[in-house]
């Protein structure tokens, strides 16, 4: 747990360079991810899938691992692996852990903010609390604390 003193101010949130660098980290394990769902939809039909209910099945399974990883890995320690050298952490709106409900949705939020061309990302740059559109609606936050390091793992 937390002491007082170690524990980041919510109005104080990582800078968008910090998500940036975590989100291009991340995309190295996601990426070994799906080239595992590849693998397996070739194997099963034999070439690659071009397309049709066979290629919205491959995407829907692509998308779907990747929300798992994403969101098994902030339920465990409250990071992913690509936001572990920038000491980024997801919580709950009052510090603690957030529930898997509020993980998903903020996957899926960020998935729909990147959409939009990472507006919901730069919407942060003008909010009060610099918060972006998937921390508002998931009612989590990302905070940057170097000494909470290696205290949930």
């Amino acid at each position: 747990m937390h002491t007082p003193e170690t524990k980041r101010p919510a109005t104080h949130p990582p800078l968008l360079g910090w998500r940036a660098l975590a989100l291009v980290y991340d995309f190295f394990p996601a990426l070994a991810l799906w080239f595992v769902v590849a693998v397996i939809f070739t194997s099963l039909h034999g070439d690659s899938v071009r397309g049709g209910g066979l290629g919205l099945l491959e995407f829907a399974c692509l998308y779907g691992l990747t929300g798992i990883y994403a969101t098994a890995s902030w339920r465990r320690g409250g990071q992913t692996i690509g936001m572990k050298p920038w000491h980024l952490y997801v919580d709950d709106q009052a510090g603690g852990p957030a529930s898997l409900k509020q993980l998903w949705l903020r996957f899926i939020v960020g998935s729909l903010s990147l959409l939009c061309l990472g507006a919901g990302f730069w919407w942060a740059l003008f909010d009060r609390d610099q918060l972006t559109w998937h921390d508002r609606l998931s009612k989590t936050r990302l905070t940057r604390d170097k000494n909470r390091d290696g205290a949930l793992d």
